[in-house]
């Protein structure tokens, strides 16, 4: 198992950041390699909602099942991740820091489901956790700013 925290500090009001997060149209400025979403079940980005995320990273394909496990509006919404290899638990939290600036907590813990993806977390845990920060980073610059990493493909 590899479990590590990442925070970012957005200089934009928690009700801004939150309702960006749960926006399926604003994912593709700051997801970079998202190409695809398909609804499964439920009320997007509520409680139990499914969906399939679909990724490119180069030559490499990847799709995750997505379900949302808690929400509670402006303050958390957790995620579980899962693919062959792989189950991620997602807890993010959001914290007014004051009426313009919040901070933004991703908890994650990984959970191999093969003993390659257990090599792979033992080997290389430091790409898991800055693919989370990039994820942070273009998160930040779409809400402050408006840069969409979809401009710049």
């Amino acid at each position: 198992m590899l479990s590590y925290t990442s925070e970012i500090i957005i200089n934009k009001p928690v009700a801004t950041c939150f309702s960006t997060i749960v926006n399926l149209d604003s994912m593709k400025h700051w997801q970079d390699g998202l190409i695809s979403i398909e609804h499964i079940s439920g009320t997007p980005r509520e409680i139990g909602s499914i969906m399939i995320l679909n990724y490119q990273f180069g030559n490499r394909k990847m799709k995750l099942t997505e379900s949302v496990t808690h929400r509670e509006n402006n303050t958390a919404i957790h995620f579980n991740f899962d693919t062959k290899m792989m189950h991620n638990v997602q807890k993010n939290s959001f914290e007014a820091i004051d009426e313009t600036t919040t901070k933004w907590t991703s908890e994650n813990e990984f959970f191999p489901r093969s003993f390659s993806s257990r090599i792979m977390l033992f080997l290389i845990p430091k790409a898991f956790k800055k693919q989370t920060q990039k994820y942070l980073t273009n998160f930040k610059n779409y809400v402050e700013n408006g840069t969409s990493i979809a401009n710049q493909k």
